[in-house]
């Protein structure tokens, strides 16, 4: 029974809030002594006073692995499931760190996305530092902004898999979180207005000056131009006469300048005359340059072509000469073979004929022998 969730609770993700917790650390928080002793029968309003004795934070610990204090309070909090205020009070609490990482924790586990960014965000602010304790036993030092920071960014802490929420730039851009100002962009934010104040104040205060000053010209101006104007006819008059002098000077260095303009540009049109013959012989020289080389090619190929059907001529006279002898040399290899073959047929001939007329002499006489035989018997009958 003591272990069993609120009947008032409400699933979290679609699941018992205590499901969270993986079913082995859920088992070994049920058989720790803290949780026997000191988390029995706690509701949300005295869970605070156990909270605020943390020393630590962590999940398990040491060999064999026991579960820390915070995550059997963290457990029993997803027990009894308290109201949001009581969290949002939780992570609020300036005076203890291990209360608002408690409750940011919490958040973290049961929260939407929404509401972790909103309430845990701010906590990037608090730099105390705090102990975490080590699956080995030790502990380590850090500070509650890089254990708010764990909590934002990894998704396995504390012995404990986080559910998982959507990174913060798709929120600001699907129109559900404002973009996001640290501390350091609001002071210097801060810092920018205070000096474009000051730069403003500065430029209104020099405003104000160099009216004073133009101010202070014009009426000194006025004092002058009345004395001014009394002696200003003599002057004039004296002005007048230099312009008039300056004038008929101005008139004369003209008169002077276009002579020597004038001779200037007959004597370079006579330079330029000269420059334009030479430029001429150049070019045609140039011309001729270019066109021996383009004439001794022109021989050299006429020669090269001479003697290439002098070649080609050579080469088909000496083809003819070699084609005639081989047809020479062919001719009267036949005739050889063939008086050859002539005479090895005769000589192949020659024991027929002999062997014929030896058999032909055998059979004669043995022809006249039998005919002797034959006319003897006879002579014998008689």
């Amino acid at each position: 029974m003591a272990n069993r969730t609120d009947t008032d609770a409400k699933s979290i993700h679609g699941t018992n809030p205590q499901n969270l917790v993986e079913k082995i650390t859920r088992n070994k928080i049920y058989a720790s002594v803290y949780w026997k002793k000191d988390c029995f029968g706690l509701s949300a309003e005295t869970l605070v006073d156990k909270a605020v004795d943390l020393k630590y934070v962590g999940g398990m610990i040491g060999e064999p692995q026991k579960p820390t204090e915070f995550m059997c309070l963290l457990l029993k909090m997803l027990q009894i499931q308290p109201d949001k205020d009581i969290v949002i009070e939780f992570i609020k609490n300036d005076d203890y760190k291990y209360v608002r990482l408690l409750g940011a924790y919490y958040l973290r586990l049961v929260g939407k996305a929404y509401d972790v960014y909103t309430y845990l965000e701010p906590l990037y602010n608090d730099f105390r530092r705090v102990r975490v304790a080590q699956p080995d036993g030790s502990f380590a030092l850090s500070h509650v902004d890089e254990v708010v920071d764990d909590m934002l960014r990894k998704d396995y802490l504390f012995d404990v898999a986080l559910p998982h929420i959507p990174m913060r730039h798709l929120l600001e851009k699907a129109g559900t979180l404002e973009p996001r100002i640290s501390l350091l962009d609001e002071e210097e934010v801060e810092r920018a207005i205070a000096d474009a104040e000051a730069e403003a104040a500065a430029a209104a205060e020099e405003a104000a000056q160099a009216q004073e000053q133009l101010q202070a010209a014009a009426a000194a101006g006025e004092q002058r131009g009345g004395r001014e104007r009394e002696a200003g006819y003599g002057r004039e008059e004296r002005d007048r006469s230099r312009e008039r002098e300056r004038a008929r000077d101005r008139d004369s260095e003209r008169d002077r300048s276009k002579e020597r303009s004038r001779g200037d540009r007959d004597r370079d049109r006579h330079a330029d005359g000269d420059e334009r013959e030479e430029r001429r012989d150049r070019d045609r020289d140039r011309r001729d340059r270019d066109r021996e080389p383009e004439e001794r090619r022109d021989r050299d190929r006429d020669r090269h072509e001479r003697e290439g059907r002098h070649e080609s001529s050579r080469r088909d006279r000496d083809f003819g000469e070699r084609s005639e002898r081989r047809r020479d040399h062919d001719s009267s290899r036949r005739d050889y073979d063939r008086s050859t073959r002539d005479y090895d047929r005769d000589r192949d001939r020659e024991p027929d004929r002999e062997r014929s007329s030896r058999h032909r002499s055998r059979s004669r006489s043995a022809s006249r022998s039998r005919s002797r035989s034959r006319s003897r018997e006879r002579r014998s009958r008689r």
